[in-house]
């Protein structure tokens, strides 16, 4: 009797659940670590194609700073799978039962947007003008370079002073 009804919504179930995790398909991938910190930089970025050499120097990068972030990563996609998390719910729920993995999305994100992997005497600049805080205005704002004029602008005194 609802046989119709019930396709519908398997299948608009199905839809919904597919466009929960966007996947990066710009290029093949060669591992599947490499998969799953492209999947879960795809959720945490909120968008789908993403600059493969920065997603693999952020993904060795923060491999280097923390032990074990692949395996981390892979977690968390578990997570987000079990219990039906998007981008906007999961650090909060991190957070709140202070997981041991809240340090993966923040960390990525982090990355990805200011192209920064660690902080302190760890900090390590990946990325500038590819980062995706740069990118998103691109089209308007360009990010200073070291000078923002000729050798020497510095030098020189303002007019008016």
């Amino acid at each position: 009797m609802d046989h119709p009804r019930r396709t519908l919504l398997k299948a608009l179930l199905g839809a919904w659940t597919a466009a929960q995790i966007p996947f990066a398909l710009a290029a093949p991938i060669d591992t599947a670590d490499q998969g799953d910190f492209l999947a879960l930089s795809a959720l945490i970025a909120g968008q789908q194609a993403l600059d493969r050499a920065l997603a693999d120097a952020l993904q060795q990068a923060l491999s280097e700073l923390h032990p074990g972030f692949s395996d981390q990563v892979t977690q968390v996609l578990a997570l987000i799978e079990a219990r039906h998390l998007d981008a906007a719910t999961l650090q909060p729920s991190l957070d709140a039962e202070q997981s041991p993995l809240a340090h993966v999305p923040r960390a990525m994100a982090r990355g990805w947007f200011m192209g920064i992997v660690g902080s302190g005497v760890q900090a390590r600049c990946v990325a500038y003008e590819n980062a995706l805080n740069a990118q998103m205005v691109s089209d308007v704002l360009q990010p200073p370079s070291y000078a923002l004029g000729g050798y020497g602008v510095w030098a020189s005194k303002p007019l008016g002073t």
